[in-house]
């Protein structure tokens, strides 16, 4: 194959894989929010309250992280449920934050449809809850999402903050909203923190 070839078989490639994320977007639900601002990659934003399935594991960040989606998936996709029972459609994002030095909870939101008591009931090591309604500033990045790019965002966010007068409420958490398989330039990651009323 020349050259030529080599080149267009890439840009066909990449074309499919574009469309591929583009109908991910289309067909996740994500939770609805409020817009109160936006400042280039910075965003303050007014949630609804919402139903999440968490579970928590120590270690790394990135240990954790793939030991608790697999057992998040197994509860919405029926694998492991006191009672079986219908499949839960997937979310975005998902949600992690370290909830003490080494242990880190990574929350699924329920579709908009559930409600505490419309969920299906959940093996004893997820918990389902109902998150309040908050306020959250929000900086919205592409990549991989290590360690690095997190803290580096974080720090960014906070910075950002400060200069608008907003304190924290809480901790950093984390927001993916791409399977592992999408591109790193092309996945979307965000730093989420809550913000304490004036």
């Amino acid at each position: 194959m020349n050259a030529g070839r080599w080149i267009a078989a890439g840009i066909g490639l990449a074309a499919v894989g574009a469309a591929a994320v583009y109908a991910q977007y289309r067909q996740t639900e994500e939770p609805d929010f409020v817009l109160v601002s936006a400042d280039e990659d910075f965003e303050l934003r007014d949630y609804p309250s919402l139903v999440v399935a968490e579970v928590s594991h120590t270690g790394s960040r990135e240990r954790a992280s793939g030991a608790s989606f697999r057992r998040l998936a197994a509860y919405i996709f029926a694998q492991d449920r006191p009672a079986g029972g219908e499949k839960i459609a997937m979310t975005a994002p998902v949600l992690q934050d370290e909830t003490q030095p080494g242990e880190w909870r990574m929350r699924f939101v329920m579709p908009s449809k559930y409600t505490l008591a419309t969920l299906p009931p959940a093996p004893s090591d997820i918990t389902l809850t109902q998150m309040p309604a908050r306020r959250m500033a929000a900086i919205r990045f592409s990549g991989n999402g290590g360690a690095r790019d997190l803290a580096l965002m974080e720090a960014r966010l906070r910075d950002w903050m400060m200069g608008q007068g907003l304190m924290p409420a809480g901790e950093a958490e984390f927001a993916f909203y791409d399977a592992p398989m999408v591109p790193g330039p092309l996945r979307r990651n965000e730093v989420l923190i809550p913000v304490a009323a004036k």
